[in-house]
C-alpha cells in the first residue's frame, strides 16, 4: 500500500495483531490475526505531534510511545505538525504483536507526512530494522502467514497462502515483557535441537498451508524458546493439556508470551473456556479471543479531515 501524502486530507489505517514463532519457527514465522489497532493521521499547522491513545491500557502518549519513536526514524530532522489518534485493541506486552503494530503504525504515519511517501518495500525494511526481527512485522504488514529472515541487513519475506483458520488466544494476567522473555533464552543450543526445529518449522508451514491440523499437532514442537519462556507462564503444561482435552490440535506460546495460542477446526468456544479455567486454577485469570487469520495486513483510506 503506497498512499499519497496526507496533505489537506487525513488518512486512516489499521494494523492487525500477530502471533509469531508458531512453535518451532523462532523469529521467522508470523501470522496476522483479526484484531486491529486503528490509526488516523491529520496534518495541522505547526511542528508538534499530538498523539491521543484510547483503548489498550499502559501505552504512553508522548515521545516514549513506540509509534512516535518509529515516526521519528522516518521523519528524521523534518518538523511537521499532526494530530494522531490511536484506537488500540491489541493488548501491550502480550505476545500478540503490539510492538510490531506500533512500529508499523509509526513508519506508516511518518511516511504519510512526507512529501514523497516511502515505497512498501522500504516501509517493511525500516520497520524490521527498528523491531530487530521480522516475524511480527512481516505478518502485520502483509497479512496472512509469512516466512521471513533478516540477517546482516538482508531481508527476505514471503506471504504463504493458507486454508481458512481460526485460533483461540488466551492471555493470562501476568507480568512477562518481551525483553525479559528474550533475555531468558539460552545463548546456544545443541545442533540436534536446531536441526529438529528447522524440519518442524517447514512442516508447520505446510500444515497451515494445507489446513492439516494433524500434521500441525505433530510439527508444532519447539526446542529453542518454548522451554525457557513457558516457565514465566503460570501452569503452562496444565493449560496446554486443558486446551488439548477440549479439542485443540496444537497449542504453543504466542510470540514471546504470556499469551497462549490454540489451533482447532471446531469447538473454539469450548477451548477458550477450558483455557480460562486452567489459567484461573493456576492463579492467573485470562482473557480469551477466538480469531480468524487476518488476510489483509496493513490497510487504509484517505478521509476528509478538519484542516
Amino acid at each position: 500500500m503506497t498512499p499519497s501524502p496526507v496533505s489537506e486530507l487525513g488518512y486512516r489505517f489499521s494494523v492487525p495483531a500477530t502471533t509469531a514463532n508458531l512453535g518451532p519457527g523462532f523469529d521467522s514465522l508470523g501470522m496476522a490475526l483479526a484484531l486491529r489497532n486503528v490509526i488516523s493521521v491529520q496534518p495541522v499547522p505547526g511542528e508538534a505531534l499530538d498523539l491521543k491513545v484510547t483503548g489498550a491500557v499502559g501505552l504512553p502518549a508522548g515521545e516514549d510511545n513506540l509509534m512516535v519513536k518509529a515516526m521519528r526514524r522516518v521523519l528524521g530532522e523534518r518538523k511537521v505538525g499532526a494530530q494522531i489518534e490511536v484506537s488500540a485493541h491489541i493488548p501491550p506486552a502480550s505476545g500478540m504483536g503490539s510492538s510490531a503494530a506500533a512500529i508499523v503504525s509509526g513508519v506508516m504515519a511518518g511516511s504519510l507526512l512526507l512529501d514523497d511517501p516511502l515505497e512498501p518495500a522500504d516501509l517493511i525494511k525500516l520497520a524490521v530494522e527498528i523491531e530487530g526481527h521480522p516475524d511480527n512485522v512481516a505478518a502485520a504488514m502483509l497479512g496472512g502467514l509469512t516466512a521471513s529472515s533478516y540477517v546482516d541487513g538482508t531481508l527476505l519475506v514471503r506471504r504463504i497462502p493458507t486454508e481458512n483458520i481460526r485460533v483461540v488466544i488466551a492471555l493470562p494476567k501476568v507480568e512477562a515483557s518481551t525483553a525479559d522473555q528474550r533475555a531468558a533464552l539460552p545463548d546456544s543450543v545443541p545442533l540436534k535441537d536446531a536441526a529438529a526445529n528447522i524440519g518442524r518449522a517447514v512442516l508447520v508451514v505446510e500444515a497451515l498451508r494445507a489446513g492439516d491440523l494433524g500434521l500441525l499437532r505433530d510439527a508444532m514442537v519447539d526446542c529453542l524458546h518454548v522451554p525457557a519462556r513457558s516457565e514465566a507462564i503460570p501452569g503452562y503444561e496444565a493449560v496446554v493439556r486443558a486446551a488439548q482435552s477440549a479439542g485443540a490440535q496444537a497449542v504453543t506460546i504466542s510470540g514471546a508470551g504470556p499469551a497462549v495460542i490454540a489451533f482447532a477446526g471446531s469447538r473454539h468456544r469450548q477451548i477458550a473456556a477450558a483455557l480460562e479455567t486452567a489459567f484461573r486454577s493456576a492463579g492467573a485469570p485470562a482473557r480469551t479471543w477466538v480469531l480468524p487469520v487476518d488476510r489483509d495486513g496493513l490497510r487504509g483510506e484517505q478521509f476528509e479531515g478538519e484542516a
